[in-house]
């Protein structure tokens, strides 16, 4: 059994999946219903899908969130603590890479300052499995960005999940989840508890979750990280990679969701034939692998939605890559470092048989919110940069220096026929003004 074997002329580009017409209508409904009645209307379809009973808050305040970290195992403690100091470490180095900056214009001075927004919204999944990951993934990297306040939501959140929002820093939480959660943290639905409205919001979810970043962002005026997709992983390797690992790795990920993609890829310098022979040995790792799997009923659907493809080449294998653009990319081959540099559309990239895409998961350093469906053709994985703003300024000092510029702008914009724009700049010009003080 194992993935389905296809020919890598029919992996073209641009495969993304767009967001479901039916979840963007329940959430838009649902958005206008909680810009209307607030905390009331996300109670209803919370009590709804059974997360709330009638007259429950589902705000968890930071002492509740310290009270679940306290009532944990000590080496559970010790893991959250160690997973969150990494993910803020690596936050952290790449907040200090975006520094403010300032160049010389015409008569004067120009640049931009870098600075956080003030509240974000961080969403983390918990139907088929809790993922206080994810909480950490999102929340630490708001905080390292120094995002003032920092609101997290989660469906019927566990003690470990509690916990995480408290080792990540957040402030407060919301124990709900789906497109009313996000609702809630687009409209401030529970500003009185603390959970004010969110200028972005962040973090992976189903269908239903994804529609409801987008109608937000598009009805709420509020900012999100990505529209995230079914969950995947493509191995790029050659016939040097144990089938045992490169098997383990694609299942790890295809227990993510019945609709998550394990991909392989698979080229030789010994030719195709090689290759495929590759892909045969992999899928029999497969296979005696998923049948021992506890999680066998969600991995299953996955793997019979991924693919193989065997190439005559590593330059074959890019383009496929390159076609498909995972989410996660892992490089297991000969001088995989050479190969690696030459990839160029993934979220995430794992390179080397010991760099597993499950560290990324959980927490080695870089963020596992990453790009899918295609999507990482034109942007990257959760970072600080989702949580800050980078606004420009300028100062002209030096009138006669400017003058060039003023000129330009008076052409410039009588070419558009922009007469106002003509004259607001025309009364920027030296001669104009020496007349008008002589008069």
């Amino acid at each position: 059994m194992g993935v389905p074997i296809l020919e890598s002329a029919s992996i073209q580009g641009g495969d993304s999946e767009t967001v479901d017409e039916k979840a963007m209508a329940f959430a838009g409904e649902c958005l206008r219903k909680v810009q209307k009645g607030g905390a009331a209307a996300v109670s209803e379809y919370a009590q709804r899908f059974g997360e709330l009973k009638e007259g429950e808050s589902a705000v968890v305040q930071k002492k509740e969130l310290k009270a679940a970290y306290d009532s944990l195992d000590r080496e559970d403690r010790e893991c959250l603590d160690r997973v969150a100091a990494r993910v803020k470490k690596f936050a952290t180095c790449q907040r200090d890479s975006i520094r403010d900056m300032e160049t010389d214009i015409p008569g004067g001075r120009a640049g931009h300052t870098v600075t956080p927004v003030d509240v974000a919204g961080c969403y983390a999944p918990g139907g088929r499995y809790p993922l206080p990951s994810s909480v950490i993934m999102t929340a630490a990297t708001a905080r390292a960005a120094g995002v003032k306040t920092v609101v997290v939501a989660s469906p019927k959140p566990l003690a470990v999940t509690l916990a995480a929002a408290y080792v990540s820093g957040a402030d407060v939480m919301l124990k709900i989840g789906g497109a009313h959660a996000i609702a809630a943290l687009a409209t401030g639905a529970y500003a009185e508890e603390g959970a004010i409205r969110a200028d972005v919001i962040c973090g992976p979810g189903n269908a239903w979750v994804t529609a409801a970043k987008a109608c937000c962002a598009t009805h709420a005026r509020v900012g999100i990280d990505m529209l995230a997709g079914p969950s995947e992983v493509l191995v790029v390797c050659d016939e040097t990679a144990d089938p045992e690992v490169v098997a383990s790795d694609m299942l790890a990920q295809a227990e993510h969701d019945v609709v998550a993609r394990p991909i392989l890829v698979v080229f030789s310098k010994f030719g195709k034939a090689t290759a495929l022979k590759h892909i045969h040995l992999i899928n029999e790792a497969l296979d005696r692998q998923l049948e021992v799997l506890p999680t066998k009923a969600v991995a299953a659907p996955a793997v019979a939605r991924g693919f193989a493809v065997a190439c005559e080449d590593v330059e074959e294998a890019i383009r496929v890559s390159d076609a498909v653009a995972p989410e996660h990319l892992e490089v297991i081959c000969r001088d995989e470092q050479t190969v690696a540099k030459r990839m160029n559309h993934y979220g995430g990239l794992f390179i080397g048989k010991s760099a597993a895409e499950v560290l990324g998961d959980y927490g080695i350093g870089p963020n596992h919110t990453l790009p899918t469906s295609g999507t990482a053709r034109y942007t990257g994985g959760l970072s600080v940069n989702d949580f800050l703003r980078i606004r420009t300024w300028m100062r002209v000092d030096d009138r006669a220096g400017a003058q060039g510029a003023v000129e330009d702008a008076v052409r410039l914009a009588r070419i558009e026929g922009l007469e106002g724009h003509a004259r607001a700049a025309e009364h920027r010009l030296e001669d104009r003004a020496s007349k008008k003080a002589k008069k």
